[in-house]
């Protein structure tokens, strides 16, 4: 089949493949919230295809763990379970652990700049309030990181585990010390990746996953996650 470049920007070649990034990036960017059911109507006539291939994507997807298949209903957009939460962070926090110390192994002098440049822009973003920037930015570092380590298995398995949380992750909001934390967080990382300090960085980036746990429960659980994530005591239900 011939490769025709359509007008949003879809690839009629592998087409489901394209539909499963897309759908990936609408769920990490909040756009479909956890447990929220997929239009499929919508869908299709948003990205101008049929449901056949939006239908693969979807399979691809739920395999993923970010989409739940219901029976005769369709899909929804998967939500977690503390418990959920705790196991897929403890090994998040063992990856990303792992990709810091590799990457100081491997990692050029030009990647550290550009992750450098990525944190400042993020600082810049967090001061003006442009939180689309800041967890772009954000984002963007922890997967510079990865790509440093050099070891696709690692960034593979990364890749479908961290994206069950990554728009929690990514997006929750904060409280200002969880802000000042994660500021300097990533300042102390690139100050790590300059010294090429693997274990340092390695302890930094599993404390930084483990601290994020009250945060994405937050997101997740409703009104009741928020108040524990800003840290006062949920209201209670009459």
């Amino acid at each position: 089949m011939n490769t025709i470049v359509r007008s949003d920007g879809i690839v009629r070649r592998s087409l489901h493949y394209e539909v499963v990034e897309k759908l990936r990036e609408l769920i990490l960017a909040g756009e479909l919230e956890p447990r929220s059911r997929l239009n499929e109507m919508a869908l299709c006539e948003r990205f101008g295809i049929s449901r056949t291939p939006l239908r693969e994507a979807i399979k691809l997807l739920a395999a993923d763990g970010l989409l739940d298949l219901l029976p005769n209903r369709g899909a929804r957009v998967s939500a977690l379970s503390d418990s959920e939460i705790d196991e897929i962070l403890q090994v998040v926090g063992v990856l990303e652990a792992l990709a810091g110390e590799l990457a100081c192994l491997h990692i050029k002098d030009e990647e550290v700049s550009a992750i450098e440049t990525a944190t400042l822009e993020m600082v810049e973003a967090w001061r003006a309030k442009d939180y689309a920037r800041y967890f772009e930015r954000n984002r963007e570092i922890h997967e510079s990181i990865m790509a440093a380590a050099r070891n696709g298995a690692l960034e593979a398995v990364y890749r479908s585990l961290s994206g069950r949380v990554q728009r929690a992750r990514f997006s929750a909001h904060k409280t200002e010390e969880q802000w000042k934390r994660a500021i300097d967080d990533h300042i102390l990382m690139v100050i790590l990746l300059q010294r090429r300090d693997g274990a340092a960085l390695a302890q930094l980036m599993r404390n930084h996953i483990n601290s994020k746990k009250v945060i994405i429960s937050a997101a997740y659980s409703g009104s009741e996650g928020q108040a524990r994530a800003a840290g006062r005591r949920p209201a209670s239900i009459p």
